[in-house]
């Protein structure tokens, strides 16, 4: 936070009518049992009231607020043989970043304390929760009622909606992200003023104001228009997706190519899709003597299954982003964070997500499929050249969809021949059809005089409580998945 920054925002605090506060102003009083309650109260406070922040200042009098200066020196303030910010981090539960900032002001020094809102559980201070009502600070539990509403207003907290960058002028946002792409993509003509183009990114969030007339750029806005990733937040860069190509089937094989992508998400989709549709192995097929390239795995199911890795990925797993890898097998694409609904329904369930405002912009500028729709697509692309099945894996603090390279039947494992029938057979269900023995031949690519091998595979799906008969009556006449 600049020093020009804390002064305004002091400014705009000491300006505010008490009620519409969430500022505590102080001359001296630095006892750190006080300031770890304070810390408490002001971020579950904050929480409630749906600011993003909360501030103690000191050398501010609370009767009249008049600047008056102050001798508290936080880095040079110790409790208990520790400096006071670490012995505060180690009693506030869960983790608060908060951020002393002294400034000089014309009047006398001042100390800001910045408080972020609660995110994910009400704050503690030494094992006990604190609300901020009016001067006091009373325990939380006492309150039962606010406690509540605390756990209501937490449990739709949105990443989307925090803060990337702050105290920016019109022209520094403007710099810092592709005003043109958001205008293009959005299919919206770009208005002539800076003012105007603003109120227009304010719309769908992607910028907010700040203090002193400035402007903030959401997470929101940064992840998708950055025109660079790394002039944010390390947090943020490190959301920005890598791609590397190998030249065998494991990672000890060498590095052929390599890109981290530095752009927002929707300025840099395009881009990076087109890198990867470059890098696909061709297969080629002569018909009437012309000669054409077909992509070893269809463009549309590259396209949505990287879409669907930057908007379901969970943002809070810090030091993480998007990871694309092609081997000469495979392809496989990984994002951070557990699915919301399991991987066998993928294909039928409404996808939910954690990042919806994302999720419905993308949507909106058409980098990725109407909602429910995308996967549906991945599933038919891949049958219709014959590819073996997708496979969608939950690992430990991440999900990864493989595509592999072209197998004919006789070569796919039984556990993919089995994955296979099941997706085929959600696929027809959903589209108001039922597998049949002849619908899963074709899917093989089987002549019907080896329909025997199809019967097996429908059999070791049937013992594994994939699919079930659609009618008990006929129980080989058609096949539904199991949760039909």
């Amino acid at each position: 936070m600049s020093d020009l920054r804390t002064l305004t925002l002091i400014e705009d605090l000491r300006n505010a009518p008490a009620e519409a506060s969430l500022a505590e102003f102080k001359a001296n009083n630095s006892d750190p049992e006080v300031i770890g309650r304070l810390i408490s109260a002001i971020a579950n406070a904050a929480r409630l009231v749906e600011q993003h922040f909360g501030y103690v200042v000191w050398g501010i009098r609370d009767e009249d607020h008049e600047v008056v200066g102050t001798s508290f020196d936080p880095p040079s303030h110790n409790m208990q043989k520790h400096p006071l910010e670490f012995w505060l981090a180690q009693r506030l539960k869960p983790s608060v970043n908060f951020n002393f900032k002294t400034v000089e002001h014309a009047k006398g020094r001042l100390v800001l304390l910045e408080i972020p809102a609660a995110t994910i559980s009400p704050v503690e201070f030494d094992g006990q929760a604190f609300l901020r009502i009016g001067p006091a600070t009373p325990k939380l539990s006492d309150y039962p009622d606010r406690l509540i509403a605390l756990w209501d207003r937490l449990r739709p907290y949105v990443w989307e909606h925090g803060v990337a960058a702050q105290f920016l002028s019109e022209d520094e946002v403007l710099t810092r992200l592709d005003i043109a792409s958001y205008f293009d993509l959005t299919g919206q003509g770009q208005p002539s003023t800076p003012k105007s183009i603003l109120e227009r990114l304010a719309d769908d969030g992607l910028v907010k104001r700040d203090v002193g007339d400035r402007w903030s750029i959401t997470n929101l806005g940064a992840i998708l228009f950055a025109k660079r990733l790394d002039a944010f937040d390390h947090r943020l860069a490190r959301k920005g997706v890598r791609f590397v190509a190998y030249d065998g089937n494991g990672r000890a094989d060498t590095v052929t190519h390599r890109l981290d992508v530095t752009k927002g998400y929707a300025s840099g989709f395009s881009g990076l899709v087109g890198y990867i549709d470059a890098l696909v192995p061709r297969n080629e097929h002569v018909d009437k003597a012309l000669r054409t390239a077909t992509p070893l795995y269809p463009s549309i199911a590259i396209r949505e299954l990287v879409a669907n890795a930057l908007i379901h990925q969970d943002m809070t797993v810090t030091g993480a982003g998007p990871l694309i890898e092609l081997f000469r097998d495979r392809l496989e694409i990984t994002n951070p964070g557990i699915p919301l609904v399991k991987p066998e329904r993928f294909i039928d369930a409404a996808p939910r997500s954690r990042n919806e405002a994302l999720a419905a912009l993308m949507r909106r500028m058409r980098i990725c499929e109407e909602q429910g729709t995308g996967i549906d697509k991945v599933i038919t692309s891949v049958e219709l050249v014959q590819l073996p099945p997708p496979d969608f894996r939950v690992e430990e603090c991440a999900t990864r969809v493989v595509i592999y390279s072209p197998r004919r039947f006789p070569a796919m494992t039984s556990e993919e021949r089995v994955r296979a029938c099941y997706q085929h057979s959600v696929l027809k269900f959903v589209s108001g059809d039922r597998m049949k023995n002849s619908t899963l031949r074709e899917r093989f690519g089987i002549e019907a005089q080896n329909a025997a091998q199809v019967s097996k595979v429908i059999k070791l799906a049937l013992n594994k409580g994939l699919i079930r008969s659609a009618d008990p009556e006929q129980p080989q006449a058609a096949y539904v998945p199991f949760w039909a």
